[in-house]
């Protein structure tokens, strides 16, 4: 390939208005594979190989040796770069004592895809669990992003060895070691002598737009939330001795995880007994950040007579922001067309769109100008805005979500996705025959992803997600369980 400047990037729009100067230029070549799938299109994705969907890490990927170069766009000059080297395969994880790992083909994706699909899991098992071969458990659902092993789980205490190393984000020096003592703390806790006796699942569900799947069904992807529900769930239960019974199931997660949460408990009401949904992603499109996409004419700015405002899409607690809308959109544009980047933005198209007639998912907006298309806006509201689909069918399935709904979030979301929450906070209070019974909580002034803990900060809340929600869910169990349930020989 020759680059003639012209191309778009990020965070400059073409290469030739780069500033003239030294830089050093690399070059990577993120691999497409062609599938051809059950609805007739035949479109062109890169194949998550292991790593989650992360175009920097994807075994098999080329990418150049850095070379350093001055750079002039008044002086056309030519450098060449060769893909010298590939990204090597990534070992998997290897089971143990309490965690194991799963992996099964899904016969649901494998024929939307026109390939095999897999869909796997990490399996904590409870203490005892080997031992007690007379029990069934209930089943603890951690949702979120990519899991490579059980996350926030280690039997031995920190390496005081390794040097610390310090977090930007939430300004900790030795975050590495608080991390690893968090990771130790819960296999004591989970190994002690109080803690309930659950299998708590991380589920695996990359697919060619994005690390996981959002665990829905959708137009783009295929039927993930059926394939999660119905084939992998059953199966860890199966082989891990589960209870087996959507009142033994719940689910908990934050941000992408916490969307998943109430919409899978939303979807299948009765295939889970409860969600707790921490920082969800948008959960009411009158709020898609910043965006009401069914009454604002555009995503990237607030228009008045005489200006166009840049609406913000990240910012501190303190409301100072570091990135518009746009600019995020722009990024990711650079990085794939047609939904393709494997990010933020892009996920939501891929998950919430109808097909275009290019067989790629249709975008709520365009990408470069962000006019919202209505038509898209309207499949979005009647297929995935939760909040609405909830006001729409509680006469149907009010009963089966009754006391199962929890949403936390921090005031001042780095992503703006508290303003969502409060949308929802409205219909769920408004909610009669039944009333929804459930709980809605803001953290002052707390950023991504307050989970409902206001007795820690972010920084140390983020790591207790487990410890936090298993206990809590099994203290309502009484009151959401049906009559007759087990709710004993577990806990020992």
């Amino acid at each position: 390939m020759v680059f003639d400047g012209s191309e778009f990037g990020y965070p400059i729009e073409h290469m030739i208005e780069i500033p003239a100067g030294d830089y050093y230029v690399q070059a990577l070549f993120h691999k497409y594979e062609t599938f051809r799938r059950a609805d007739g299109h035949v479109v062109k994705l890169p194949m998550d190989r292991g790593e989650g969907q992360q175009w920097n890490l994807a075994p098999g990927n080329l990418y150049s040796s850095p070379v350093k170069m001055h750079f002039d766009p008044a002086k056309p000059s030519q450098i060449s770069l060769s893909l010298n080297n590939v990204i090597p395969p990534i070992k998997a994880p290897e089971d143990t004592e309490w965690v194991k790992h799963v992996k099964i083909k899904s016969k649901l994706l494998s024929e939307f895809w026109g390939r095999d699909i897999y869909l796997g899991a990490h399996v904590l098992l409870p203490k005892d669990w080997a031992v007690r071969k007379e029990v069934k458990y209930p089943l603890a659902i951690f949702h979120g992003h990519f899991p490579h092993d059980f996350g926030g789980w280690r039997t031995t205490p920190p390496d005081t060895t390794e040097p610390c190393e310090y977090s930007k984000r939430f300004k900790l020096d030795c975050y590495n070691r608080i991390q690893q003592q968090e990771a130790y703390d819960f296999y004591k806790i989970w190994s002690g002598p109080d803690f309930p006796r659950v299998i708590a699942i991380e589920i695996q569900h990359p697919t060619p737009y994005y690390d996981d799947s959002y665990a829905v069904n959708s137009a783009a992807q295929g039927p993930y939330g059926d394939a999660i529900t119905y084939e992998l769930i059953p199966y860890i239960e199966k082989t891990f001795r589960g209870i087996g019974e959507g009142w033994a199931r719940f689910m908990y997660g934050g941000s992408t995880g916490g969307w998943e949460a109430l919409a899978a408990q939303v979807f299948y009401p009765e295939e889970y007994n409860g969600c707790f949904a921490a920082c969800p992603d948008p959960i009411d499109f009158r709020a898609y950040t910043v965006v009401n996409i069914y009454e604002d004419k555009n995503a990237y700015y607030l228009e008045s007579n005489f200006k166009r405002t840049p609406r913000p899409g990240h910012r501190d607690y303190l409301g100072h922001v570091s990135a518009t809308l746009k600019e995020m959109n722009y990024r990711e544009l650079a990085l794939g067309d047609r939904s393709r980047s494997g990010q933020q933005w892009d996920i939501w198209d891929a998950t919430y769109s109808p097909i275009g007639p290019d067989g790629y998912p249709k975008p709520v907006w365009n990408k470069i100008t962000g006019e919202i298309d209505k038509e898209v806006a309207a499949y979005w509201k009647e297929n995935y805005d939760l909040s609405h689909i909830i006001q729409r069918d509680w006469g149907k399935i009010g009963r089966k979500l009754k006391g199962k709904i929890h949403i936390y979030c921090g005031d001042m979301d780095n992503f703006y996705l508290n303003n969502a929450v409060y949308f929802t906070e409205e219909v769920l209070l408004g909610l009669k025959n039944p009333d929804y019974s459930g709980e809605v909580d803001y953290g002052d002034r707390a950023e991504h992803c307050w989970n409902g803990d206001h007795t820690q900060p972010n920084a140390i809340s983020r790591l207790r997600y487990h410890r936090m929600f298993i206990p809590k869910w099994v203290s309502k169990l009484k009151d959401l369980a049906p009559s007759g349930a087990d709710l004993k020989s577990w806990r020992y």
